[in-house]
């Protein structure tokens, strides 16, 4: 007969092997799994490996590159610019930038005559209307401001009559451009500093994407600021760094419309050696009344840098 003791023993035999089942099972899995998991962590280590490799590889050829624009940027510059004034408009751009540009501008036969640095309150959404009336305010007597409800053109208009020069003729009086200056600073949407000479030539210096909720309306002031100095003048590039040629960044704006880029000139990577010569070289492509859009971001439709002219007897 059996008795209750034989089922307890039974009932206790089953389930003993079934917890070692269940130990056997498990270890055989966890066996695969780790086995997989090593294999896939050789292969990510030698992904990571080569990619560094790689990056190590193109951070190289960036600086060589660099380095070989630092050193045949003065000759490839050279006598372009020859009796020609720049005025330097900047908008949250880096100064080693601006100081690059200013000595190429410089080693090419041109003057920078000075610059006007804007502030963030320019491409602020929420100042646009006080910006509006007071363009209309400083606008010197006799001069006109462009047919448009924009800050960014009307702005451009405003600095372009008061600091630019086209077909000989002088822009307003030295005492209108400091008026006019003084009283953007006043208001906040110019950094002080010197007054700009007259000048013919106009480059406007960005930095990279714009950042916020309202980037892209910030981008497009300055790209239609840059728009309408190309206008009051004999010519304008716009330039920036990486990021300038996205749908944020004042280039990317500028070269979606075909109207603003079959005058206006767009480079987009002026934190390396070659964008810095390009944004020069472009400067004299405007004085023949030719515009390209150069650099490696979306849009650069004309390559790293304009074609260079060789100047007889510089």
């Amino acid at each position: 007969m059996i008795s209750l003791r034989y089922h307890a023993v039974s009932i206790a035999a089953v389930f003993l092997a079934l917890a070692v089942g269940v130990v056997l099972g498990s270890s055989g899995v966890s066996d695969r799994v780790l086995a997989a998991v090593s294999t896939q962590r050789d292969d990510l280590g030698a992904q990571v490996t080569r990619l560094t490799a790689e990056r190590d590889a193109l951070a190289a050829q960036e600086r060589g590159a660099d380095e070989f624009a630092s050193r045949v940027g003065p000759a490839a510059v050279r006598g372009l610019l020859a009796g020609q004034t720049v005025a330097l408009v900047v908008a949250g751009a880096d100064v080693q930038d601006r100081d690059a540009i200013t000595g190429l501008v410089d080693q090419a036969g041109g003057t920078v005559t000075g610059q006007v640095e804007l502030t963030d309150a320019v491409g602020d959404p929420a100042r646009a209307d006080q910006l509006r009336e007071l363009t209309s305010q400083l606008l010197p007597a006799g001069a006109q401001l462009p047919a448009a409800s924009d800050t960014g053109s009307l702005v451009g208009g405003l600095l372009g009559g008061v600091l630019l020069a086209r077909d000989g003729q002088a822009p307003s009086g030295r005492d209108d451009a400091d008026s006019v200056l003084t009283g953007l600073t006043s208001a906040g949407f110019v950094h002080p500093g010197q007054v700009p000479g007259a000048a013919n030539l106009v480059l406007v210096l960005t930095g990279g994407a714009q950042d916020g909720i309202d980037a892209a309306d910030t981008a497009a002031v300055y790209a239609r600021l840059a728009a309408q100095l190309d206008l009051a003048g004999r010519g304008a590039v716009l330039a920036g760094r990486s990021g300038s040629a996205d749908a944020t960044g004042a280039i990317g704006v500028a070269r979606a419309d075909p109207q603003v880029v079959a005058r206006l000139s767009t480079v987009d990577d002026v934190q390396s050696g070659t964008g810095r010569i390009a944004a020069v070289l472009a400067l004299h492509e405007q004085l023949d009344e030719r515009a390209g859009s150069y650099g490696t971001g979306t849009g650069a439709t004309d390559g790293a840098a304009p074609a260079v002219r060789v100047v007889p007897g510089a």
